[in-house]
């Protein structure tokens, strides 16, 4: 994916390592990909929508609720009314240049309908972190986004857990990575997030699941959408690394790969199937309107 004319988005903090450390200053008012091999922590909620990859043995799944140039020394720099910090990474300049191609995608799209986008932050940070208002998570969480702070917390070895250990290869299945949190967070701005959560917290386990399913499937459209929506950027072989990903992330794949049997009424992120056709959906319309999957019939 072609984003080197792109300068890194401004709405970055770094956290450094163990959530302590600089900060970048860039502001953002106001979306996953966990993919887990760990022991199960059904019934945990978190205030982020996503799925984490992490090295271990069994599949994790969690509800939403709560109730994502140069390198350093004088590189690309991002800041506000904050100190400046060059950006530590050519990871990290990489999803910072994706973010700014979602801000610029996003804002357009919200313009069109009359309304004004509010961006989110990206917050970088090594081994762990504590987020305002999700808690405190290790860089086994995988990325995650937080409506609390409207943040996308994404610790960039991920990104080679995404290649070694799912075989998600390529430049744009990191990109997927962060369209994908974006897409929570569009769903934040929409208020569906907050709905959805009330609605999880009058619904049984299984019912809570279902409708989380459907956020996540709808937040793949999203990054469809962003894909569509920068078509001119797309490389020979995009495509097929945004579907390789989305199939290594279902959650039928998951708990096979773990060595279980699925069941329909455990998963939180959607089968394979599912999030390859609302990928796909969202890059064949490039329309926003075409990711309700909360319709009736929508999810199969």
């Amino acid at each position: 994916m072609r984003l080197d004319d792109l300068d890194p988005s401004k709405n970055v903090r770094d956290h450094g390592r163990g959530g302590g450390g600089r900060q970048f200053g860039g502001g953002g008012g106001g979306l996953g990909l966990l993919l887990s091999f760990l022991p199960m922590l059904l019934g945990r909620k978190m205030g982020c929508g996503t799925i984490l990859l992490i090295g271990g043995a069994a599949l994790a799944f969690m509800y939403f609720g709560g109730g994502a140039s140069m390198l350093t020394g004088g590189g690309t720099q991002a800041g506000g009314s904050g100190d400046a910090v060059a950006y530590d990474t050519q990871e990290e300049i990489f999803a910072g240049q994706v973010l700014a191609s979602t801000e610029q995608t996003w804002s357009k799209l919200f313009q069109a309908n009359g309304s004004r986008y509010q961006p989110t932050v990206i917050n970088f940070y090594q081994g762990g972190v504590s987020s305002n208002g999700c808690g405190s998570a290790s860089s086994a969480a995988g990325p995650f986004y937080c409506p609390a702070d409207q943040g996308i917390y994404l610790d960039t070895s991920f990104f080679n857990e995404l290649e070694t250990k799912m075989g998600a290869r390529g430049d744009f299945a990191k990109a997927y990575v962060i369209a994908h949190e974006v897409g929570h967070h569009i769903q934040n701005l929409e208020g569906t997030a907050n709905q959805v959560r009330q609605a999880q917290s009058r619904a049984s386990k299984a019912e809570g699941n279902a409708l989380q399913v459907r956020m996540e499937l709808q937040a793949d459209c999203y990054a469809g959408v962003w894909a569509a929506q920068n078509a001119n950027r797309m490389e020979p072989g995009d495509v097929e690394e945004g579907l390789t990903a989305a199939h290594a992330i279902g959650d039928d794949t998951l708990m096979r790969g773990a060595g279980q049997r699925p069941v329909e009424s455990m998963f939180t992120h959607g089968t394979s199937e599912q999030r390859i056709e609302w990928l796909k959906k969202g890059m064949q319309t490039g329309d926003p309107a075409a990711c309700n999957t909360f319709a009736r019939g929508a999810v199969r």
